[in-house]
Parts: C-alpha cells; sequence; structure tokens
C-alpha cells in the first residue's frame, strides 16, 4: 500500500511570512490579515482540500539582525505588523467541522500556569481541534522587550522548556482527576473538592502551588507539536512532541533528519509511528507545467530581497547587510560564505542576492514548480525517499497558492490513491491524526502526571494557605 500524504497549511498571522515583497502582487489577500473572513475563508478551502490543518506560526519579538535596525522588515512587511495567533482559534472553529488548528506559543514568554489556562480554553471552544507549536524562540528582541537582558543560550531555553512542560502536564493532565466534574444540581455540587489537586511545582524556574483553574478540556493536552532542529530540539521532540516540522532543503537531509529522530522517540520508549514529520514545502501549481511557471516567473517579479534578507539574518542572527551582495560566496567570510554555500548546489557564483532570490519566495524550503502530475511525482519521491510523513505548506499569494492546490494537486493525489477522500472519525485532533482516543497515549510522558496520588494534599488546606 502506498503511504498516504498529509497536508497542512503553513501561515501566520501577519503580512510577509514566507514569500518577501509579494503583498505588492495585485491577486494577494495577505494585508487582510486583521480581518476576520480573510482565516474563516482560508479555513472553508482547507477543510475543502481535506488538510490535517492550518498551522499558524509566531514570533516574539522583530528582525532587527540585518543592518542593526528593523527598517528593511517593516518596509518589505517581514513578519511585522504580527498579531497574536491564539485569537483565531474560536472563529476558525466556528465555521469548520474536522481542520485542526495549530498554534505557535513559547516557552520562553508565556508563563506556564496563566498559558495552561488559554490552552484549556482553545480546546474546549474548538471541540478539541487545537494543536500547540511548542517554541523556545530565537530573536533577542523578543527577550529585550520581556524584560531579559538577552535570550538565554540555546540549549539552556530547551532546558527551561523541559520543567515548562512538566507544569503544564500537572496542571492539565493531573490537577482534575476524569470525575471531578459532576455538576450535580440536587446535592449542590459541581465539581468534588477532593478530586481537584494542586500540584505543588517547586523547580528552578517556576513555582506553582495550586490548582488548574480551568476543568478538562477534550484532549486535556492538545496535540502536541515541534519544530527543533538542533540537537537540543531533536531530543526534545523525541520526548514530548507528537508531530514534528522540519525544514530541510535538501532530500538526503530529510532523510538523515527523519530517521534520526524516529530512533530517538523509540528510544524514550516509544513507537516511530507516535510522531509525524511534515516538511516545508512551496508548491506553484497550475494546470500544465508552462502555465505553473508562467506563474511562478510573474511571482518573482513581486519578491523583495531586503525583505528576504531582514528575515534569513533573523533566522540566522548574521548581519547581511555589511557584506557585499553582489559577491561570489566563496570570496566572502564565514560563516556567511557557508549559509550560501548549503544552497547553492555547487554553484560557485551564488551571491547573497541570489540566496535572496531563493528565499523569497517559500523561506530557506524546497519549492516544487509544476502540473498536478508533476508536483505529485516530487511530493511521492520524497515522501517515499525520506520516509516523511506529509508536508507543510506555505503561501506565495493569499489565498491563491491554497486555492491551486485544492483545485489542482488535491485531486490528483486522490486519483493516485495517495492522499484521503474523506476525513477519519472522531471529534478531536488527536483522534483524526491517529486514529486512537483523544488524550495522549501511556507511553507519552505526560502520562506519568494523572496519578492523583501524585497529588496528596488536601485541598482545601492549600488553598487557605
Amino acid at each position: 500500500m502506498k503511504k498516504q500524504i498529509r497536508l497542512n497549511a503553513f501561515e501566520m498571522n501577519c503580512v510577509g511570512h514566507q514569500a518577501s515583497g509579494l503583498w505588492r502582487h495585485p491577486r494577494d489577500r495577505s494585508w487582510q490579515y486583521k480581518d476576520l473572513a480573510y482565516w474563516t475563508e482560508l479555513a472553508c478551502l482547507l477543510e475543502k482540500g481535506l488538510f490535517d490543518g492550518l498551522f499558524i506560526a509566531d514570533v516574539i519579538g522583530y528582525y532587527d539582525v540585518y543592518g542593526g535596525n528593523t527598517e528593511a522588515a517593516l518596509r518589505d512587511a517581514a513578519q511585522i505588523p504580527l498579531n497574536d495567533p491564539l485569537q483565531l482559534i474560536a472563529p476558525i472553529a466556528m465555521v469548520t467541522e474536522h481542520l485542526g488548528i495549530g498554534v505557535t506559543i513559547s516557552t520562553s514568554y508565556e508563563h506556564p500556569y496563566t498559558f495552561a489556562r488559554r490552552l484549556a480554553t482553545a480546546d474546549h471552544l474548538s471541540g478539541g481541534r487545537v494543536g500547540w507549536n511548542i517554541v523556545t524562540s530565537y530573536l533577542d528582541s523578543g527577550a529585550r522587550n520581556t524584560g531579559q537582558q538577552a535570550l538565554l543560550e540555546h540549549d539552556a531555553r530547551y532546558q527551561r522548556a523541559g520543567e515548562y512542560m512538566e507544569v503544564v502536564y500537572k496542571l492539565l493532565e493531573g490537577s482534575w482527576e476524569q470525575d471531578a466534574v459532576v455538576r450535580d444540581k440536587e446535592k449542590g455540587i459541581f465539581a468534588h473538592p477532593e478530586k481537584v489537586h494542586p500540584i505543588r511545582h517547586h523547580g528552578e524556574h517556576f513555582r506553582v502551588p495550586g490548582v488548574q483553574m480551568s476543568e478538562p478540556s477534550p484532549q486535556r493536552t492538545p496535540l502536541l507539536f515541534q519544530a527543533g532542529s538542533s540537537g537540543a530540539g531533536v531530543n526534545f521532540a523525541s520526548r514530548h512532541a507528537e508531530s514534528v516540522f522540519v525544514n530541510s532543503h535538501t532530500l538526503s537531509g530529510l532523510k538523515s533528519y527523519v530517521a534520526s529522530l524516529r530512533e530517538q522517540v523509540i528510544a524514550n520508549g516509544r513507537k516511530g509511528s507516535d510522531v509525524l514529520v511534515y516538511t516545508l514545502v512551496t508548491v506553484i501549481v497550475e494546470e500544465t507545467d508552462e502555465k505553473a511557471q508562467q506563474k511562478y516567473e510573474e511571482y518573482q517579479r513581486y519578491i523583495s530581497r531586503p525583505g528576504a534578507l531582514a528575515l534569513i539574518s533573523g533566522w540566522t542572527g548574521l548581519d547581511l547587510a555589511a557584506l557585499p551582495h553582489d559577491v561570489p560566496y566563496p570570496q566572502l567570510p564565514e560563516p556567511a560564505s557557508g549559509l550560501v554555500a548549503r544552497f547553492a548546489a555547487g554553484d560557485t557564483s551564488w551571491t547573497l542576492n541570489d540566496l535572496a532570490d531563493y528565499g523569497a519566495i517559500g523561506g530557506l524550503g524546497q519549492v516544487f514548480v509544476g502540473s498536478a502530475s508533476t508536483v505529485a511525482d516530487k511530493l511521492q519521491h520524497w515522501v517515499e525517499e525520506s520516509d516523511v510523513d506529509g508536508f507543510n505548506l506555505s503561501y506565495v499569494v493569499a489565498h491563491e497558492t491554497f486555492s491551486d492546490v485544492v483545485k489542482w494537486l488535491v485531486p490528483e493525489l486522490q486519483r493516485r490513491g495517495v492522499y484521503r477522500s474523506h476525513y477519519p472519525q472522531g471529534k478531536t485532533l488527536r483522534e483524526k491524526m491517529f486514529g486512537r482516543g483523544p488524550r495522549l497515549p501511556e507511553n507519552h510522558p505526560a502520562h506519568a502526571y494523572r496519578d492523583p496520588a501524585r497529588y496528596t494534599d488536601d485541598f482545601k488546606q492549600e488553598v487557605k494557605q
């Protein structure tokens, strides 16, 4: 049986996500990001195309590495202005029945006690269709504007995130027993106090003595996404994530990543199939190869090199503005030379301008251009060769890119028998993604926090203190 291909839509609550300068395109709608209709219409389109979900990226901070300021980012709308992703869940859930809604929230800036309530609320209001993309953040500007002198060192952020997850699991999985809420009108008991437990967490980074404020939601802990590619990130994902997003510009690199991740997942006592892996791809698809290529060339006329380099500088921490943009990369100093070389595929004439052109459409992920048949061939090849489960599709022109995918690509994948014809049964996102119950499985580390024996202090006495 051919492996089924999964699709997510990769979005952001902003104008310029992974397509630098394309907000100027006459058919682009991304400037409407602040209007509810933009999101509800997109959600309905994706559900029509049987997408797994709408995955909403986010950053805390702004891109000020390029040139040491925000001028390029602001001028070209490079992920600024940017609105909160969590508030999109309710309106999207109201117009859809099956579509998952993944939101990115950082463990570096949100306190786990208040965030656990926000997460449970979103899971309640969506009927259990929420996913949480766990990130530790990477922009110093975010740290500076939230009272920190600088962003914590990379591995230290993941160490802190480990304790963050422990607090969240205690609150969402252990604080309220499953049968705590009875809503007994005759006896006047809404919830049994003895079945609601203070978590008594006293750790290195957090002190949370009390109870979770929300009653258990359909999934308790929403589906867990993660997008780390470093050693610490992969280790974190192998313990906690149910779905992983990876950005790989080569098939060999993706294959190696997926194999390594699954090995670590198994080493942590889980099954390799317990984690679904999606890789970033931008698809430009049309009726024929020629028409798709024409559309790609049309899009290229609107790209912004400064906008692309502002993003790439922020992602890498390298101020690329201080370097000549038209010099072949072997003449550039490290690490900029190595950065360009990663994407040049052996072409030593590549410059920073070439890197900007590459990254202006689709970020630093792959771009597949062609007819439905051509693109489907490429997607199938990547799945078969790398064991990846699906693709996180970014857009070039909103909502044209996703409309083209639903119109041309989805029917072709269905014809080949590698894409579903209807949504699977189950109400929650976890049920639809894995074909099992709505809660995290017993081999997940969160399971250890469900035992009421962990929370033995008397609830009333704890409240009095």
